[in-house]
């Protein structure tokens, strides 16, 4: 069993009981996490952020969590019958919308992390941003707030 990283043996200085205490807190961290990761995935779902493109001919709303939510298509392109066009600036749209959600939620999990206290995890997420930074993009919730359209 030694191989397998299990002692049979407590290591000198320790007892059977504080090994299980050990082994509890680890199990108990592990199950405030799980709660964690709830209410973070929780706020980001509630979250909007916005990606245009063509100039905000073609808009499109998506959650923290990058899901799509809606696409508006600028009535005036639909009438010219620009299939090409649409066809370029949809994706366009979707792209962004899904890099801000990935900056947002990255943002989200380093603060999430940041009381942890694991030395290099910090520095670990943000790696999974693009870019390699966190820069936290403006959320039409923030936008909506900061001009008076939203209460605390």
């Amino acid at each position: 069993m030694q191989g397998l990283g299990i002692a049979l043996k407590p290591e000198k200085g320790t007892t059977m009981f504080s090994s299980l205490g050990n082994i509890f807190s680890a199990v108990r961290k592990a199950q405030e996490m799980g709660g964690k990761m709830q209410e973070f995935n929780d706020q980001l779902r509630s979250q909007r952020i916005t990606g245009t493109a063509g100039g905000g001919l073609v808009t499109v709303e998506a959650n923290g969590l990058g899901d799509m939510l809606t696409l508006k298509i600028d009535p005036m392109l639909m009438e010219r019958h620009d299939r090409e066009m649409i066809e370029d600036l949809v994706p366009a749209a979707v792209n962004q919308a899904k890099e801000k959600a990935q900056q947002l939620h990255a943002a989200a999990m380093k603060e999430m992390v940041s009381d942890m206290n694991m030395p290099g995890l910090e520095d670990a997420i943000s790696r999974f941003s693009p870019g390699g930074t966190v820069d936290v993009p403006e959320t039409d919730d923030q936008t909506a707030h900061e001009e008076g359209g939203l209460e605390e």
